[in-house]
């Protein structure tokens, strides 16, 4: 009787459980629609926040299947997301550090990726680490532009220092 009061309670949870996963890829696939479509790169880049955090999830809920090249592929997508932004914002408005609306939601999202990144690369089978780091890599980079874009003026060529003064070879122990 134990298995007969266990099958039709699970029965519903696993529904449950089945609607919401399907509930999550129409809401991920509507706010990709979404950013698609959007003009305005200022919004684009807050869609971001949104757009991500729902890709995160199904990345994740990939992840706890088993589904590893699938959560790969998720966040390629994020990191092609936020690509786009980023050059929609320096298209139609290149001054960052006097209009930084969007440059700084942007940012502060493709940190929040990063670190879910590192989250995934602990769990993840080594066959499925690669692209991931691929991905890291490239948000990295995109994350470094985006500082440049926000302040400009610590990030200008700077001199390189000067040597370290190095000890003269006819005095043994003594430096100029």
């Amino acid at each position: 009787m134990g298995a007969r009061v266990a099958q039709p309670v699970s029965m519903p949870i696993l529904f449950a459980v089945f609607c919401c996963a399907v509930f999550a890829a129409d809401k991920l696939s509507e706010l990709q629609t979404r950013f698609d479509s959007e003009p305005n790169s200022v919004h684009k880049a807050r869609m971001i926040e949104k757009l991500g955090d729902a890709e995160f999830a199904e990345a994740g809920r990939e992840e706890k299947a088993g589904n590893y090249a699938v959560a790969d592929l998720i966040f390629e997508k994020y990191r092609d997301n936020v690509r786009s932004a980023c050059t929609a914002l320096e298209k139609d408005s290149p001054d960052a550090e006097r209009h930084p609306n969007g440059y700084k939601q942007l940012e502060m999202h493709v940190q929040k990726g990063l670190r879910e990144i590192d989250e995934i690369m602990l769990i993840v089978p080594p066959e499925f680490k690669p692209p991931l780091q691929l991905v890291r890599k490239d948000l990295l980079s995109l994350d470094d532009e985006l500082l440049r874009c926000l302040f400009p003026r610590k990030h200008e060529n700077k001199p390189a220092p000067a040597p370290p003064p190095q000890a003269d070879p006819a005095v043994p122990g003594v430096r100029p």
